[in-house]
């Protein structure tokens, strides 16, 4: 059951007999169910603790967060329609219900009233006048000199100064950011939804408050960011004199506070016993006064022990079983004839009073001090003290602690008071405090994980819970670790669902150096799971990236398959944030997309490594030409790669193999029409490679004027021959059915290069055979630089020789002779056996 609630957390259980009519129900156990009402015999309920494990979906920023305390925590993308409007704001009555709530709860018990405010109307006023200007205030004063009290009294001053009212906050282990969260949940209702930074700063800049800060722990740069991003509140600040100063031209007026004086001193300490002082009290109250220079706690305090010594002189002399008084010591009482006289505090006692105003208090009080030592100066909240001292009546020794000054307000909690922590541990109260957190942490661990306690009332405990986590790591003693692993693991999600991710990420911090010393690389690997995600949802995606790779290799390590995919696809997302453009020109999410280039004409290109593929297809009117921008052997870029998929892919693999069977066919064509050719010459003719697979021709080189260069007059000319040309025009190299240049080419467009040496051919193309073994004398053959270039062709007295076609990709099909009326034997025989390729 909740420990903050004392009804049952549910009715009609199956366990629960107080629900079942004919049972005797206890008074407060709720509504009974009649007979009638009873579930048939087949229904079965299903208890909470047998269900799964609690799921929550909050909003954060653009993110859809699922909080799963299994696997760990999803994310995604949050589609648009499940983003929250605008949230709300509160009205006065809400505004003014949820701040109540977040105030520490009054303990049960005998309690003195709260004394008067003494010697503060000057500070009080300055600050209400300020205030109402529109200054913002930095109350500086020390530990116990009464800050919280001069703040609440302000703060009823100013109650209607702004339009959204006085905002009450705590800056105990707070930084500007969970302040700016706080204040922004205490003005607008938006349960469940954690806006973005970005969000966040754009709507408390609309918020008019009095912000009443108390305990602040920041100056300087970080001060002014707070200040800068409310420029509509007006500030109360409240902190010590070693928190660093507020920059000079931020515009805080210092205010400082001072301890009390003499005759108020003395007046605070007759309000606390509620009678008049005698002498010897009077001079041992100056006596303090001056030790600790007015400040207002040593004498709540000091009134702590004057009441303490009433009620011991008015209490009967302690008698043994016979009935005769008992042996005291001397220092403890004496006795006169008007009972006991208990002597008075010595003045170290009362500059230092923690150790004896403990030893006055019951056991429960005084175990209740043993935990709150432990814990760092956390005391638990008071629903939870029965249980961790074993005492039904527990809860009101909290009421003891506050009477006696030993406790302070801070938040929605309490705290040991200022020296009150060194006190306690320079009198023995920390010698037991690693089994206490161990009994603590054990504790909270439960609490946290029960179905009936809210996140929200989980994220007010964060404090000790937090303090109880970190008292155990590093543990010196066996066991500390694993029960630190295991309350983080249970608490941070709870954490995260109250929207305390403050505290979610330092549990996880915890969690992961704990699992780390226990060996535990499961929970290891949960906390740097989720780690990543709250640093992608913070926006920090180099540290989001490395928590999740190393969760997902530690998963990896463990075969979690469940746990690798919830890390894959927060890795996933991570890298969409962190990326460029999309392929296709699409945007990321929540990005505009990308302006589009302006599409320039292309210019030639001329690159010598650039290919351009010609084929005649059977099937197609006209050549099939495919110029290769990208260098040969070159990376293609990342982009255009992206790009090249789909359907372009298999359309231009269909392109390629059907280029490639109609090359083949022509080769095979050409080669059986060589073997077979006519007039006795068909076996002295050789085939060469004229064609540079590098440049953008692959043509033989022939010449007009020789006598065999062209056909016979009424030879049917074949698929591989050329049309006549008129005399003088220049060819188009790199097409079907022209010549190639020779070495006698003189090139004349832009970036063209000196001529080859004798003999040589560009890289790819395959060595001419020797002129000696064909019986021609064939010249030799270069690559022209730039294919587009015009050429100049040299008559040559050789015979051109047919060639074989290049390999896919850098020729086309062999050329025919080019002057019609001179024709080469072996030119006719060929034309005249040519055959229709496939």
């Amino acid at each position: 059951m909740d420990p903050t609630s004392r009804g049952p957390e549910e009715f009609n259980r199956a366990d629960d007999t107080a629900g079942v009519a004919g049972a005797h129900a206890q008074p407060g156990a709720g509504p009974q169910r009649s007979p009638r009402d009873k579930e048939p015999a087949s229904a079965e309920f299903t208890p909470r603790a047998a269900t799964q494990a609690r799921t929550v979906q909050l909003v954060a920023g653009d993110f859809l967060l699922t909080v799963n305390p299994v696997d760990g925590s999803e994310i995604e993308n949050c589609p648009p329609g499940a983003i929250p409007r605008r949230a709300p704001r509160r009205a006065a009555a809400d505004r003014a219900e949820h701040q109540r709530a977040a105030l520490p709860p009054l303990p049960p018990g005998l309690m003195s009233p709260t004394p008067a405010l003494l010697e503060r109307a000057q500070e009080r006023a300055r600050l209400v006048r300020l205030l109402g200007r529109g200054r913002s205030v930095r109350l500086t004063g020390a530990a116990g000199s009464g800050r919280s009290a001069l703040l609440d009294a302000v703060a009823a001053d100013c109650a209607e100064l702004a339009p959204d009212g006085v905002v009450r906050l705590s800056g105990h282990r707070r930084g500007p950011t969970e302040l700016l969260r706080e204040l922004y949940a205490t003005v607008f209702d938006a349960p469940l939804h954690r806006l973005d930074r970005a969000t966040l700063l754009g709507r408390v800049r609309d918020i008019g408050a009095v912000v009443v800060l108390d305990d602040l722990e920041f100056g300087g740069s970080t001060l002014e960011e707070l200040l800068l991003a409310t420029p509509e509140c007006a500030y109360l600040l409240a902190a010590t004199p070693d928190v660093q100063a507020p920059h000079t031209e931020s515009g805080v007026e210092e205010v400082p506070l001072a301890g009390l004086g003499r005759n108020a001193s003395l007046e605070l300490l007759e309000q606390a016993v509620d009678r008049p002082l005698t002498d010897e009290e009077a001079n041992w109250a100056g006596d303090l006064w001056f030790e600790s220079q007015g400040l207002p706690l040593r004498f709540v305090q000091a009134g702590a022990l004057l009441r303490r010594r009433d009620r011991l002189r008015g209490e009967p002399n302690s008698r043994d079983p016979y009935g005769f008084p008992k042996d005291e010591a001397a220092e403890a009482s004496v006795f006169t004839g008007e009972g006991r006289e208990v002597p008075l505090p010595s003045l170290g006692e009362g500059a230092a009073p923690a150790a004896l105003l403990a030893s006055r208090l019951s056991e429960a009080a005084r175990a209740t001090l043993r935990f709150a030592v432990a814990l760092g100066g956390e005391v638990p909240h008071q629903a939870h003290l029965p249980a961790l001292v074993g005492d039904t009546h527990a809860d009101a020794s909290l009421g003891e602690l506050l009477d006696s000054g030993l406790l302070s307000p801070a938040g929605s909690r309490y705290r040991l008071a200022a020296g009150v922590l060194t006190q306690l541990e320079n009198s023995g109260y920390a010698a037991e405090a690693g089994e206490l957190a161990q009994s603590a942490a054990r504790h909270y661990t439960w609490w946290t994980g029960h179905p009936s306690v809210a996140p929200e009332r989980a994220a007010m405990e964060a404090d000790a819970v937090l303090a109880a986590m970190s008292a155990l790591v590093p543990g010196d003693e066996p066991g500390h670790p694993a029960a630190a692993v295991e309350l983080a693991r249970t608490a941070a999600p709870v954490f995260a669902a109250g929207l305390h991710w403050g505290a979610w990420e330092r549990a996880l911090r915890v969690g992961s150096e704990a699992a780390r010393l226990t060996g535990e690389v499961a929970e290891e690997a949960y906390f740097h799971h989720e780690l990543g995600v709250l640093a992608l949802c913070n926006g920090g995606l180099d540290r989001a990236r490395a928590e999740l790779e190393a969760s997902i290799g530690l998963r990896g390590a463990l075969s979690d398959k469940r746990g690798t995919v919830a890390g894959r696809r927060a890795l996933a997302l991570v890298e969409d944030r962190s990326g460029g453009p999309l392929p296709g020109g699409r945007a990321l999410f929540g990005q505009e997309p990308p302006p589009v280039p302006p599409q320039e004409p292309r210019t030639p290109h001329t690159d010598p490594s650039s290919a351009v593929v010609t084929a005649q297809l059977p099937s197609q009117a006209g050549p099939l030409t495919t110029r290769r921008d990208t260098p040969v052997g070159a990376a293609m870029p990342k982009a255009r790669r992206a790009l090249f998929g789909g359907a372009r892919r298999n359309l231009v693999a269909a392109g390629a193999g059907a280029l490639l069977v109609a090359v083949l066919g022509t080769v095979v064509t050409l080669g059986a029409t060589s073997n077979s050719g006519g007039d006795g010459q068909g076996d002295d003719v050789k085939q060469q490679q004229s064609a540079n697979e590098g440049d953008g021709g692959g043509d033989a080189d022939t010449s007009p004027d020789s006598p065999s260069a062209g056909t016979k007059p009424g030879a049917p000319k074949g698929r591989g021959t050329a049309s006549p040309r008129k005399p003088g025009a220049t060819p188009r190299p790199g097409t079907s059915g022209q010549p190639a240049p020779d070495t006698s080419v003189t090139p004349s467009g832009p970036g063209a290069t000196g001529r080859p040496s004798p003999g040589a051919s560009s890289p790819g193309s395959k060595k001419s055979p020797t002129p000696g073994k064909s019986g021609t004398n064939t010249p030799p053959h270069s690559a022209s630089p730039d294919p587009t270039a015009t050429k100049s062709v040299t008559p040559t007295d050789s015979p051109p020789t047919p060639s074989t076609p290049s390999s896919p990709g850098t020729g086309g099909t062999s050329p025919p002779p080019a002057n019609p009326g001179s024709t080469s034997p072996t030119s006719a025989a060929a034309a005249g056996s040519s055959q229709p390729s496939t």
